[in-house]
């Protein structure tokens, strides 16, 4: 049956299985399921890391300051 995820083999240590696999038993989710929704979060704090650099490398005392009414014109 075909799906529209795409599928990725990861190899992970013993100790780190046996965590997956009891936090998925304990929000009754299959291991995959949870696997994924892990890997979604570990994405979205990348995410907020890479957007916090820029931030920081733009906030500088000579940044001209634009308004909201502005910005959104």
């Amino acid at each position: 049956m075909p799906t529209s995820k795409r599928r990725l083999n990861v190899t992970i240590p013993k100790t780190m299985d046996a965590i997956l696999t009891r936090v998925a038993r304990r929000d009754n989710v299959p291991t995959a399921t949870k696997a994924a929704e892990l890997l979604g979060l570990a994405l979205e704090i990348e995410e907020d890391a890479a957007w916090s650099l820029l931030t920081n490398t733009r906030d500088t005392k000579k940044t001209r300051f634009v308004s909201h009414k502005k910005a959104w014109l």
